[in-house]
């Protein structure tokens, strides 16, 4: 039996973790508009795959007009050259971009997500806002 979501707690060298795996991110608004962008300073990502986030947000948005979606937690979307993962959380949705190849999608990853303070990103000198 896996464990619930609210159950679950996480050590600090995860939470390091899941950090060091980010690579960009990006909020949006509950109706699926982008907020703010994080890049890396360093420039070795581009922003191409925030437009997919956006298109899927808009599909749920139309899947919402006519379809009960209202449980909508998260979605993984996997591209050529990354993954990125959206969350809800309270008042927006969160993306993520991770490596192509990283495996650390589980019930801790989505919970640190769906928890996760874009602040940090704000004051981490390896990310830039947009």
């Amino acid at each position: 039996m896996s464990e619930s979501l609210a159950s679950i707690t996480m050590t600090t060298l995860e939470e390091t973790k899941f950090e060091t795996y980010t690579l960009g991110a990006a909020t949006f608004d509950l109706s699926g508009l982008p907020k703010e962008y994080y890049t890396l300073v360093d420039g070795s990502q581009s922003l191409i795959w925030v437009q997919p986030i956006f298109q899927a947000l808009g599909l749920k948005s139309l899947l919402a007009a006519s379809l009960p979606v209202e449980n909508f937690t998260h979605a993984v979307i996997h591209g050529k050259e990354y993954t990125a993962i959206v969350v809800k959380q309270h008042g927006n949705y969160l993306a993520l971009l991770i490596g192509p190849q990283t495996e650390i999608i589980d019930d801790k990853f989505l919970k640190w997500a769906q928890c996760f303070d874009t602040n940090f990103l704000k004051n981490n000198p390896r990310f830039q806002v947009i």
